[in-house]
């Protein structure tokens, strides 16, 4: 009864959109689901740095370079971030990492691409970086309030991305035959991965509807990929793209563009580690994990010192 009591006083003031703090009482399934949610968003910013990381020294210009090294060491801050808000849940950031480098907890799956010219740095930052930003300014209102206050930075920083990516692209558009194939070719692989990025459909997401009722998340999964379709045909114009997609086209009656069926096949072999990169991705995080375990030890090392440096200067 009392269980009933508290978790009826914690729905009501979710929906009375009051931000849920780490000292607040929350139910175990509502902590669990935002580890789980956090920890995966911080291992994507994480992971998510070896595919560009990849083209930094092969950058076309310095410029390019610079741009590209801000992005990457952005995504790195980006990961420190979430992971200090998860760690507000009670679980530290060693098991977290832990279990991202044993399979146990997922990264997105977009990751596991491989990026095979200059112009898939373009259009991650266009496609990738967008879709992103589509599913996190509508987290920013998310119930928990470190995330939330975690993600209002962290959309601030990927706008610029996204911009970056786009203005890569439209470089290429007005370059070369050669230049704009390249560009094609990198739309055309990366276009129904980004789709894929929001999740499954609603109706076969096993968290989806829950969430929606504590306010982790706002939007569904559906209606999030359908506003970045929305916005992103008129930009792949702009660019003279062809959208790989001989379904998609503009329904006056929902005001919206219907597209083609998604393959949820390839999303789910990616997911089960099956996907292009997947294996390459977590050996570089193991390969770093373990070479840097030094440096971590170091750390602590230091912190103990000062520690004690600041507890005997107060006696």
């Amino acid at each position: 009864m009392e269980m009933e009591i508290a978790l009826q006083k914690f729905q009501q003031y979710v929906d009375a959109e009051n931000k849920i703090e780490a000292k607040d009482w929350m139910p175990e399934g509502y902590r669990k689901t935002l580890i789980r949610q956090i920890g995966q968003h911080a291992h994507s910013e994480i992971i998510g740095m070896l595919p560009e990381g990849n083209w930094i020294t092969r950058a076309p210009s310095l410029r390019r370079k610079a741009i590209l090294l801000a992005k990457v060491q952005d995504e790195a801050g980006h990961g420190l971030y979430l992971y200090c808000a998860a760690e507000t849940l009670g679980v530290d950031r060693d098991t977290m990492t832990e279990e991202m480098l044993s399979g146990k907890a997922k990264y997105s799956s977009i990751f596991n691409y491989p990026t095979i010219s200059w112009a898939d740095i373009g259009t991650i930052g266009w496609l990738v970086d967008g879709a992103a930003i589509v599913n996190q300014v509508s987290l920013q209102r998310t119930s928990y309030g470190p995330y939330s206050r975690a993600l209002i930075r962290i959309c601030k920083e990927e706008s610029f991305h996204q911009r970056q990516g786009y203005e890569i692209c439209i470089a290429l558009s007005k370059g070369t035959a050669e230049q704009k194939k390249m560009l094609q070719d990198a739309f055309n692989r990366f276009w129904w991965p980004s789709l894929m990025m929001f999740g499954p459909s609603d109706k076969d997401s096993a968290h989806s509807s829950q969430n929606m009722v504590w306010k982790i998340k706002r939007h569904s999964n559906d209606d999030l990929r359908q506003k970045f379709v929305d916005m992103t045909v008129a930009q792949a114009e702009y660019l003279g793209l062809t959208i790989p997609d001989p379904d998609l086209k503009w329904n006056e009656e929902t005001g919206h563009y219907d597209f083609g069926e998604i393959d949820w096949t390839e999303f789910n072999e990616v997911v089960k580690g099956n996907g292009p990169c997947n294996k390459e991705r977590v050996a570089a995080k193991q390969k770093a994990w373990s070479e840097g375990e030094w440096v971590r030890e170091a750390a602590v090392a230091y912190a103990e010192k000062q520690k004690e440096k600041a507890a005997q200067s107060a006696a």
